[in-house]
């Protein structure tokens, strides 16, 4: 069992900078890849970045070069630089782990969620 807990939203102008930070607690031993997903208002939910526990990174194209995946490892938190922000960056975001390991307290292809965290970007 793996719990997700999303910070660091809030309101900022156009142009702005935010970072998100999600911490994880629980078994994170079973934690492979993490990765932060959003979804805006009437809208689908959507990838937007993901980093495997080696620290490989994948961006989703349109927001390639103002968003940046991190994660620590020993304290079991990743993050999400987020610049240059844009109206239609407005969402909740959300933290995502997936558990793809062998172990007896594990649950393989068990997907865990962080319940969001609002950012509103201004024009």
């Amino acid at each position: 069992q793996v719990q997700l807990v999303e910070s660091g939203g809030g309101l900022v102008q156009a142009g702005g900078s935010l970072r998100l930070s999600c911490t994880a607690s629980g078994d994170t031993h079973c934690i492979s890849a993490m990765g932060w997903y959003r979804q805006a208002p009437g809208k689908e939910r959507e990838s937007v970045a993901a980093i495997t526990s080696g620290g490989s990174t994948n961006y989703a194209d349109s927001r390639q070069g103002r968003f940046t995946i991190s994660r620590d490892n020993a304290k079991n938190t990743l993050f999400l630089q987020m610049n240059s922000l844009k109206p239609e960056d407005t969402a909740v975001y959300y933290c995502n782990a997936q558990d793809r390991k062998l172990w007896y307290s594990c649950s393989y292809g068990m997907d865990y969620w962080g319940k969001g965290t609002l950012v509103t970007v201004s024009s």
